[in-house]
Parts: C-alpha cells; structure tokens; sequence
C-alpha cells in the first residue's frame, strides 16, 4: 500500500513538470515582447523627444534667412516663406485647406516699403534768424514711420498726450491746440489701461489703436506726427501727406526741456485727472521720410488640415495658428525671430509630431500660419469673417506668438478657460515641469494678437508665449535684435512637447472645454 501511495505520487509529480514545461513553453518570452513593435506610448515618447532644439531652431533659420527678406506681408520674400511652410505641411500629409483645394486664403492686404533711414533733428536758435541741428541717431533714438508719407516736413511740435478726441467720454487731447501744419507728438495706448478692467476700459479701446491715433491728427491738420513709440511698426495708417516717426524717450525729453514741465508728471496727470495737458512746446523740428506705397497688394495665410480618425468626431475643429510674417526692411532688414519664427517653429514641431503620432486625433487639427498679424491682425481678422471651416465646429484655438526668450510659459486666458488649459498644465506637469503663468483677460477681444478675433469669436482659446528669467541688454521687440542668437531652444523644447502631448489627449477627449 505505501508503494503504491509512493508510485502515485511520483506519478503525479512528473504530470505536473510536465504541464508546467508546457505553460512555459506556450507562454511569449521577454525576448520577443522587446524585440517586436514599440508600444504606443514607447512611440509618443519618442515623438515627444524628437521634438529639439535642431529641428526647431532649423525652422527658425530658415525663416530668418535674408532670402525672405523679413517676411513682410505682400512682399516676395513674405509669398516665398509660405511657400516653404506649405512644402512641410504637405510633406507630413496634411491636405490643403484653403480656398478652392489651394494652401492659402488671400485677402487684400497694402503695404508699404521703407526705402531711406530718413531724418530727424531738432531745430536749436543759434542767433537772429539762425539755427543749429541736434540730428537724433537712426535705430537709437528714433525709427522711420513703416507706413509714412514721403516727404520732409519742418514745423513746430504740439504736444497732444494720448491724441484722442472722444467727446462721448469728455476728452479731447486736441482742444485748446491748433496743429494745422504743425508736428504732434502723441503717446501710445490711452489714459486707462486693459489693467483698469473691462469696464473702463472697453469704452477707450476704439481709441487705442495706432490706425485712429494717425488718421486722428490728419483730420485736425496736421503734417507729421512724431509717436512715442519706439519700435518699428507697420500697424499704422497710411496718409501719403502725414510724416511718421517713431521716436525714443530721449528724444520726447528734448521737447519737455526749458517748457516748465515734465514729460514724467504730465502723462501721470493725464492718468489720474482723465483730462487733456496738450500744449504748444515752442520746438521746431526737421523731419524726412521715404516710403513706396503697395495699395493692390496681396496677402495670405497658409492653411493645411489633418482629418480626424473618427468618424462621428471628425467634424470637430482644434486650430493651431501662428503668424508667419515679419516687419521687412526699415530699411535695415528686420528678421522677427522670436516675433514670431519661434512661434511657426513649435508650431510645425507639434504639426509634425500629430501627424505621425501612433494615437491620431479624432478630431480634425487646422493648421493655420497667418499673414499680415503685424499690419493689423489683417489675416485673422479676415480668417473669422470668411472662416474656412465652421466656427461653430472649432472646439478649440491654441496660438503662439513670441515663445523663443525667457525661462517661463506665459498662457493668456489660461484661466478664462480652465477645462482647456487642464489638458496642457497636466501635460507639463508630467513631462516637462517648466513654470507655467495662466493669465485671466477681461479684454477678450482686443485684436493685438490673431487669438483675439478668436476669443471675440467665443472659442476658447489660449495664447502661448514665453518670458522670464534674466534681464538685461537692449530691447529687441520689433528692432533688428530679435535674431536667432537670442532664442532660449529648451524653452521651445518644453512648449512643443507640452502642446503636443495635451493635443493628444485633446484631440481624443469628448469632454467640452467650456
């Protein structure tokens, strides 16, 4: 009896060897799980790290290349710039998505060329019926109007603070003055900021912007205006018999010098009271500009799209938008590097990265570049008047506009739109870890950015761009330092890879983001 006990269990035991043998046998070994595909998620990390500082500062080069001669709307070099967006777009499969099976929607868009340096001196007594010149120093002290009339003009200077007339609000820079003739010098913005809220400020903001300020001292007679304003900007009014100059703070100090006032208080004064300090400076100034006006030009913005893979969801819009183009030459060529090569460079990064990413979106991705942002939100303004997608089916704008300096990423209306915004502050918080700064805008739709004709839309809509870290060094906001040297790559890195992976869990999510 023990034998036989002891026989069965031998038996048995060698039964269950073998069976274990067997499940061994039929089960994958490691071996071929790490050698076959990579996993979903293997791949999006490696698409997520494909995205560095070569491929992206590459598309900013190539778009700084003088061979585009500063990307100003309407210009060659601008049309040869899109053509050469357009060439990734199609090579990454996107399909075409602008007007009549084309990569582009065009619209009327004048410009104007900058052609000389120009002149501007102020005019000291030097004796009876004489003078000497104090010539200011081009770029330093003072840029040539970008969309000036040609001519030389000599008049006194009138002091006009903000150079609004709003008999609505009380407020007239221009009564007590007579400019017929004259130079006005005029500040920039209003005397209540968007920092005052919504409610006082929305009523100034038709006031604000640089078209309504020229036009306004054209209307009341003057023959040049000299804007404290010192950048190069074509956002402006052209009047073929007004001169335009953007001028410096040193330059304004000269026509305060021996007046009995201080340029400081006098626009303190004017913030506080809400009331005109405008005033005759008695300074005489020289002022020369050279321009060639473009009335028939032509602008454009570079559409492509990637369907959505699902069918009930495809008809759902994410847009991603940029600006493409530059200043052009004032008359020294202004590339726009981090204003805004950086922003088509995150952009076509994450277009790339969507369009091989092993997840595809199930909604459908626009890729929009635009046109003209510097002359007026020309191209987005145009975009949301004549959409060529439905805005009713956009669920969604992400735009990026000087995302190339700094060491933090700055999201205007982060907070007016919490769900969207969760998307990407999850993914740098898992990714990336970069200081991100969502803002809260009670201005939505003042169209300084192409978000903004988005926002006035009522699509939710978060603006990227990038700042912080040390300060130091000139400006180079709209000037000819803002070249490729002074781009921050990680921080382009960091962006890209947080845009991309919130887009993939974006693209795939039904959840609404209001």
């Amino acid at each position: 009896m023990q034998r036989s006990v002891r026989s069965w269990l031998i038996l048995l035991g060698t039964i269950g060897i073998i069976l274990t043998q067997l499940v061994w046998a039929a089960a994958p070994c490691p071996a071929t799980q790490t050698t076959g595909a990579p996993s979903v998620e293997n791949q999006l990390i490696a698409l997520t790290h494909r995205m560095g500082s070569d491929e992206l500062m590459g598309t900013v080069r190539e778009l700084c290349d003088p061979k585009y001669d500063g990307r100003l709307t309407g210009t060659p070099g601008y049309d040869a710039a899109a053509r050469w967006v357009t060439e990734r777009l199609r090579e990454w499969g996107y399909r075409p998505g602008g007007e009549d099976g084309r990569w582009t929607q065009e619209f009327h868009n004048p410009y104007t060329l900058v052609m000389d340096t120009g002149e501007l001196a102020l005019r000291l007594p030097a004796g009876a019926d004489s003078w000497i010149e104090k010539r200011y120093r081009y770029e330093d002290e003072y840029y040539p109007g970008a969309t000036s009339g040609t001519g030389e003009v000599t008049a006194e200077v009138i002091y006009v603070g903000f150079g609004i007339s709003a008999p609505e609000l009380g407020y007239d820079d221009y009564a007590g003055v007579d400019v017929r003739g004259k130079i006005v010098l005029v500040e920039v913005e209003a005397p209540v900021s968007p920092d005052a809220g919504a409610d006082a400020f929305l009523k100034w903001r038709p006031y604000t912007f640089h078209q309504y300020k020229v036009a306004n001292a054209w209307n009341h007679g003057a023959a040049g205006m000299r804007y404290h304003y010192h950048i190069v900007n074509p956002n402006c009014a052209y009047i073929p018999g007004l001169g335009l100059t953007y001028v410096s703070r040193a330059v304004v100090d000269d026509l305060f010098a021996g007046t009995g006032r201080d340029w400081k208080g006098t626009v303190a004064g004017i913030r506080n009271d809400l009331q005109p300090a405008s005033y005759a400076t008695g300074k005489t100034v020289r002022m020369r500009n050279c321009t060639e006006h473009h009335p028939a030009g032509v602008g454009r913005s570079v559409i492509g799209w990637l369907e959505g893979s699902d069918p009930a969801r495809r008809h759902e819009i994410v847009v991603l938008t940029a600006h493409l183009d530059f200043l052009g030459r004032n008359p020294e060529l202004l590339v726009g590097a981090n204003d805004n090569a950086s922003g088509v460079a995150v952009v076509l990064a994450v277009a790339r990265a969507l369009a091989q990413s092993p997840v595809p979106p199930e909604r459908s991705v626009v890729i929009i570049l635009f046109g003209a942002e510097e002359q007026g939100v020309r191209g987005s303004e145009f975009y949301l008047e004549q959409p060529l997608f439905p805005l009713a089916q956009t669920v969604a704008c992400l735009n990026f506009d000087g995302v190339g300096v700094g060491e933090e990423i700055r999201v205007l209306a982060g907070l007016n739109f919490p769900k969207l915004w969760d998307y990407f502050d999850r993914a740098n918080g898992r990714w990336v870890h970069r200081v991100c700064q969502p803002s809260q805008t009670a201005n939505l739709g003042r169209q300084r950015l192409d978000a903004a004709h988005f926002l006035k839309a009522g699509i939710p809509t978060l603006s990227f761009s990038t700042g912080g870290g040390p300060e130091g060094g000139p400006p180079t906001y709209h000037t000819t330092r803002d070249r490729p040297e002074i781009l921050n790559p990680e921080i382009m890195e960091d962006l890209a890879r947080v845009v991309f992976r919130g887009l993939v869990e974006l693209a795939a999510d039904d959840r609404p983001l209001h």
